[in-house]
């Protein structure tokens, strides 16, 4: 709840309030505890304050309990008690809903949630695929490739046709990017197809998510709750995992520099935490450590939810500045050295001791401390936390269809689309010239008005006998002058900029690996006829011949 321009988290054991403030709340925070503590609880209360001040929020929902957000809390004899324990009534509580976006990688239990392969890029997608260092670096080098012949990697067919073109030229290759080993791409190829038995098809689609449309809010100027369903996807903690690492980059690097702000631009909550540092390399530690330490200044505060601080790399650690301790539990030696652990990252209260107070709390109970005006840690206090006002339990079936249908931004993400990229450009390059007029002419209408997609941003046919063109513009079918229509009739300039933009990429696309396939079969013949006159007419009618092949390509199809 919000009282006096500040996040009401819960009491002290005197009953005083204990408050989050919102100044202070992108310096980051942990909320940590065993299981049956009241981690989720604590949660909700946290995101419907952030909600009530404006603040969009993201949250993961692991157990499928904190889409209950939708719906108002519902009374009963425990929650009057605790409505008048801590004086709610008088403070303004009520049971209400909040407005959420519900979302799900699979589409089956929310709005399909996608990015591309080149969004996520080599690094992280190395991870999903559990990569071990030659293929990360192969990996590397294949996006390298991708970028320098200006190809779309958008889905894993995309990905799987870069596999498959590099191996069938890695001696064309070899020279600028290095020698690939089949057996190295055989590997890769198959992990990529594990990834897409996963759910990683689905993932890595488009629409991709625009971050922008998480920093909205909803009725009554309340912050959006981005819910993203993880009760399947945390069967698959490496996707779960890179998914989250992938919201951070993509925050971090698309949100502009704002320094300290009166309250946070977006605030994420991080359930099951430890997922996202298991097995990760160092270089992925480092650049989560990064991110976080910098993400802060971009007015993002991130909220680490696990069961143990230990969980937390110590350099990520340090960056969480606002922390709720729930209830630990030490049966062994070495739990019992982490609770002593958990409990001197607090300042010293005198009047309790914090490791003793750590394994005695209750469910709902915690040890709190946030930083106050100035940016220092507040004293360790025993913390009674507030009720929240949603509802505790899940939804029904009927209540998440309607949430999910019933957003703005069903319509947008809903159906997926297979634009134009590197799996259709090679398709093309091994079609015949009529397989490839077929394949036009069941390509989707166009979705700019006076525009024909095609090859690039506008339909271009370069059979012999479909048409040409002549001097004034003037386009030939059939022997018959006829004027030739605008292509760009009736866009904005902005249009216009964008389409043209598109053409010249794709025209450097088509030259660069078209030469490249040009200069393969050029080479072949040159070799033919240059062994007649030994191993140097052989590598000398070789080089003549790509260097041919190539020519009677860029002659050929010359735009």
């Amino acid at each position: 709840m919000i009282k006096d321009n500040k996040i009401w988290v819960g009491n002290d054991d005197k009953g005083e309030n204990i408050f989050l403030l919102p100044n202070m709340a992108n310096r980051h925070g942990l909320v940590a505890g065993a299981t049956g503590t009241g981690k989720t609880v604590t949660l909700k209360v946290l995101a419907e304050s952030f909600s009530d001040m404006g603040v969009p929020v993201f949250m993961a929902d692991v157990k499928g309990d904190v889409a209950g957000m939708i719906a108002p809390g519902e009374d009963s004899e425990n929650m009057r008690e605790r409505i008048a324990r801590f004086g709610l009534a008088e403070a303004g509580f009520t049971y209400q809903g909040y407005p959420v976006n519900m979302w799900d990688i699979f589409g089956e239990t929310g709005i399909p949630l996608r990015t591309t392969v080149s969004e996520v890029g080599p690094m992280l997608l190395a991870r999903i695929l559990d990569l071990n260092e030659l293929q990360t670096d192969v990996l590397n080098v294949i996006f390298r490739i991708a970028d320098d012949n200006n190809l779309l990697l958008t889905d894993t067919k995309d990905l799987k046709a870069m596999f498959n073109y590099v191996g069938e030229h890695s001696a064309e290759l070899a020279a600028e990017y290095g020698k690939i080993q089949s057996n190295t791409l055989g590997a890769m190829t198959r992990a990529v197809v594990a990834l897409e038995m996963a759910g990683g098809e689905d993932f890595f689609a488009e629409p991709a998510l625009n971050i922008n449309d998480w920093l909205t809010v909803g009725a009554g100027g309340k912050g959006m709750i981005n819910i993203l369903d993880s009760s399947s996807l945390i069967n698959n903690g490496r996707l779960y995992a890179t998914f989250l690492l992938w919201l951070l980059s993509e925050l971090f690097e698309m949100l502009p520099e704002v320094g300290d702000l009166d309250k946070p631009k977006l605030v994420f909550f991080f359930d099951e935490a430890h997922l996202l540092f298991n097995d990760a390399p160092k270089v992925l530690l480092d650049k989560i450590e990064q991110v976080v330490k910098l993400i802060r200044s971009k007015g993002v505060g991130i909220y680490f939810c696990t069961q143990n601080p230990r969980d937390i790399p110590d350099g990520v650690l340090a960056q969480l500045n606002n922390k709720i301790e729930h209830a630990l539990r030490a049966y062994t030696p070495a739990e019992q050295k982490a609770v002593k652990a958990a409990a001197q990252s607090f300042r010293e209260n005198p009047e309790f001791d914090t490791y003793e107070a750590i394994m005695a709390l209750g469910t709902g109970e915690a040890i709190a401390s946030f930083l106050d005006e100035s940016g220092t840690p507040g004293i360790a206090q025993k913390a009674y936390i507030l009720p929240p006002q949603s509802r505790m339990g899940a939804v029904t079936q009927g209540e998440r269809e309607q949430a999910v249908k019933g957003s703005l931004l069903y319509s947008k993400y809903a159906q997926y689309v297979d634009n134009d990229s590197a799996y259709e450009f090679f398709l093309r390059m091994g079609m015949s010239q009529a397989e490839a007029q077929a394949a036009e002419q069941q390509r989707p209408e166009p979705t700019l008005p006076g525009m024909q997609q095609g090859y690039g941003s506008y339909q271009q046919n370069y059979g012999a006998g479909q048409q040409g063109y002549g001097a004034g513009g003037e386009q030939y079918a059939g022997g018959m002058p006829q004027q030739q229509a605008d292509p760009y009739a009736g866009l904005s300039k902005e249009q216009i900029k964008e389409l043209k933009k598109q053409e010249r990429a794709r025209k450097r696309a088509v030259n660069s690996v078209g030469n490249s396939v040009a200069g393969t079969i050029g080479r072949e013949v040159g070799k033919t006829f240059g062994s007649t006159f030994g191993k140097f007419g052989k590598t000398f009618g070789g080089n003549v011949g790509a260097s041919i092949g190539r020519g009677l390509f860029s002659t050929l199809f010359k735009r």
